[in-house]
């Protein structure tokens, strides 16, 4: 299991258990989170799992992808230096204790 934070953007905190290989949009979603649509479900398609991840956690994400930052330019809002898909950051235990912040609006 794999401890994250999702921070809304009221400043609410939640932190709940993941799996290792689970996307964090996955988690969001099981836990039925606020804020997270996914709209596509997963497949890069849609851009409504956006997340800014926590400066600290930065360097533990993989490689932003070409789809993904094209993805990116579609967000509700303004993405930042830290936004990523939800959809496309795998946990692994090197994860443990994550904490990504939602944005205001995801449409």
């Amino acid at each position: 299991m794999v401890a994250m934070t999702f921070v809304q953007a009221s400043g609410d905190r939640k932190t709940v258990q993941g799996l290792e290989g689970e996307s964090v949009m996955q988690v969001a979603r099981r836990h039925g989170l606020p804020g997270i649509v996914a709209d596509c479900g997963g497949e890069l398609s849609c851009a409504t799992c956006h997340v800014m991840v926590d400066e600290q956690w930065l360097a533990t994400m993989p490689v932003l992808s070409p789809d993904e930052e094209e993805m990116l330019e579609c967000t509700a809002e303004t993405p930042s230096a830290s936004s990523r898909l939800a959809c496309q950051l795998r946990l692994t235990p090197a994860h443990d204790g994550l904490v990504v912040h939602v944005p205001r609006s995801q449409k």
